[in-house]
């Protein structure tokens, strides 16, 4: 078997494509790092690396084991950060969330749980669909959509609904008064959900035979950016614009949401039970509960 150390210097020189800069990194010499390849490339029987000029380029092969020795490293590192923190008698929770929803709601609320539970580390990392939480070793997940990542629990925090919004200077340009008028200025859309305005406004009563979309985006936080520079009426979560409903650079359009399918969930292993976890996940219960959070989502009645 190959050392850590070969391990590390294939890994770091993979990432950069580039000997020197591994050998920057690791402060090692670049004939050290050619050394440890070959070794590497010995062991193995397959030929990591080309020389395309004066560049060396990963063979496909090369990629292949450089993703998964890249997760393999993750995992001894986060092995020995929880070891050294067992020592310094702390905790660490490996959470899997939503960028969006970590950046707009979570992140800024964990002062409040640090401070309560002080012996308890946070890792955050990002993740879009279902994986396997025991493989990465992850405690716990927030997932988005429906009840479908096998092999968990998954406890319900709310259902999602999305409000028609846009800036104060836009609704006084467009003269906007009332639901109706809505459809008569520029809809900004997410590209992946096609159907939203119009299920909107047959949730208001109003059956739209074709809309016109002024923009299309792929990520919520863009359509958040565009409707604050007022190009257009946007429908969004709560959660994303508490702070700009809160300093009315956005204002509700009207009342009624649009109530959609999807819902969030904390994920954990099944039949894993952790102190720490329950714990992460009742004071999310009661950001949610406090009536500071998600002021406009529907809320699990268990909460």
């Amino acid at each position: 078997m190959p050392s850590f150390a070969t391990l590390r210097s294939f890994e770091c020189a993979a990432r950069h494509e580039s000997f020197t800069l591994a050998s920057e990194e690791l402060h090692l010499t670049q004939s050290a790092i050619s050394r440890q390849i070959k070794e590497l490339e010995a062991i193995t029987g397959i030929i990591l690396f080309r020389r395309v000029g004066r560049r060396v380029v990963l063979t496909d092969a090369g990629r292949v084991l450089a993703k998964d020795i890249s997760v393999d490293l993750e995992r001894v590192y986060e092995t020995v950060s929880r070891a050294v923190l067992a020592g310094n008698e702390r905790s660490v929770l490996k959470v899997a969330a939503l960028p969006t929803l970590a950046d707009r709601w979570l992140i800024p609320r964990l002062p409040r749980f640090i401070n309560q539970n002080p012996d308890i580390k946070i890792s955050m990392s990002t993740r879009l669909e279902p994986f396997d939480l025991n493989k990465e070793r992850f405690d716990m997940a927030i997932h988005f959509g429906a009840a479908d990542w096998p092999d968990t629990k998954m406890v319900k925090l709310f259902t999602e609904k999305l409000f028609a919004v846009a800036s104060v200077a836009f609704k006084n340009q467009h003269n906007i008064n009332d639901e109706i008028t809505i459809n008569e200025v520029p809809l900004l859309n997410l590209n992946s959900r096609p159907n939203d305005w119009s299920d909107w406004f047959s949730n208001i009563g109003t059956n739209i035979g074709h809309i016109n979309y002024a923009m299309q985006f792929d990520q919520f936080s863009m359509i958040t950016a565009a409707a604050n520079a007022s190009l257009g009426a946007a429908l969004l979560p709560s959660y994303l614009i508490e702070k700009e409903l809160a300093n009315r650079d956005l204002v509700c359009l009207s009342k009624t949401p649009l109530l959609t399918e999807n819902k969030y969930f904390v994920v954990t292993p099944s039949g894993n039970e952790n102190p720490q976890v329950n714990k992460f996940i009742q004071w999310i219960k009661s950001e949610i509960a406090s009536g500071l959070a998600f002021p406009m989502a529907e809320q699990d009645a268990t909460l």
